[in-house]
C-alpha cells in the first residue's frame, strides 16, 4: 500500500475496504489525528492548542512512548480525546513477521491496561507508515481492532515541506468527514507549531467541528 499521497485516491480506499479512511461527509466535521506520541512538551502543547478551539482529536500512540511518558498519555485521556494503538516500536508491517507485528500491538495494549485508565477507544489501530499486510489486517480485525488510515497527509514530518505547503496540503484537499494526519513528534514540531493553530482557526471560521474517532 502506498501511503505517501497527500490525498488518498479512491482506488486505494476501494482496494483496502476494511480499513477506515474517512467518515460521512454529510456534516461539517473533521477528524484530526496525531501519530507517534506521547512526546514531552510537544503533546502537551498540542493538547493546549486543541483546547483553545474546543477541538477533540485522536492520538495514535507508540507503546514505548506511553511507557516512557505515562503522565502525558493520561493527560490526553483526561482532556477527552481518543487514543489508538500505533505498535510498540513503530514497526513497519511490510518488513515485520505477522506474529511479531501482532505481539507489538498487544504489548502496547498491556501497557495501557497497566495504567488503570478507561481510554476512549483504545482498540483503534493505525499502522506506522500506513504499511500493513493483508494477513496482518486479518489478525488485528480478529482481535477486535478498528484499523484507521487517513484521507489527508499533512506532511508535517517531512523536513523539506514548508509550513505553507503543509497548511495548503490540509485546507486545499479537505472534504467533510476527512481524517487528517499530523504528528506530535520532535521531527514534525517545527511545522506543526505553525500549521496546527492556522488549521484550527481556518476550519473553525468555516463552521467545522473537530471530532475524535469513536
Amino acid at each position: 500500500m502506498n501511503s505517501y499521497f497527500t490525498k488518498i485516491p479512491k482506488w486505494i480506499r476501494s482496494v483496502y475496504p476494511k480499513q477506515i479512511w474517512n467518515f460521512s461527509n454529510s456534516r461539517k466535521e473533521i477528524f484530526l489525528t496525531f501519530d507517534d506520541g506521547p512526546t514531552p512538551e510537544i503533546t502537551d502543547w498540542v493538547l493546549n492548542t486543541l483546547e483553545q478551539f474546543d477541538a477533540k482529536a485522536t492520538f495514535f500512540c507508540i507503546g514505548n512512548n506511553i511507557e516512557k511518558n505515562p503522565t502525558i498519555f493520561k493527560n490526553i485521556i483526561k482532556a477527552g480525546h481518543s487514543v489508538g494503538n500505533h505498535t510498540y516500536n513503530h514497526e513497519k508491517g511490510w518488513k515485520t513477521k505477522n506474529e511479531d507485528y501482532l505481539n507489538s500491538a498487544l504489548k502496547t495494549d498491556r501497557i495501557i491496561e497497566k495504567l488503570n485508565l478507561k481510554p476512549n477507544n483504545s482498540k483503534l489501530f493505525r499502522p506506522p507508515y500506513g504499511k500493513i499486510k493483508r494477513s496482518q489486517t486479518k489478525l488485528l480485525l480478529k482481535k477486535g481492532y478498528k484499523i484507521v488510515m487517513w484521507s489527508i497527509l499533512s506532511w508535517d514530518f517531512d523536513t523539506s515541506t514548508t509550513t505553507n505547503q503543509c497548511f495548503n496540503n490540509v485546507i486545499k484537499n479537505n472534504e467533510q468527514g476527512d481524517i487528517i494526519v499530523f504528528h506530535d513528534s520532535v521531527k514534525a514540531f517545527e511545522r506543526l507549531q505553525i500549521v496546527l493553530p492556522k488549521v484550527l482557526e481556518y476550519f473553525s471560521d468555516k463552521g467545522f467541528v473537530f471530532k475524535r474517532i469513536s
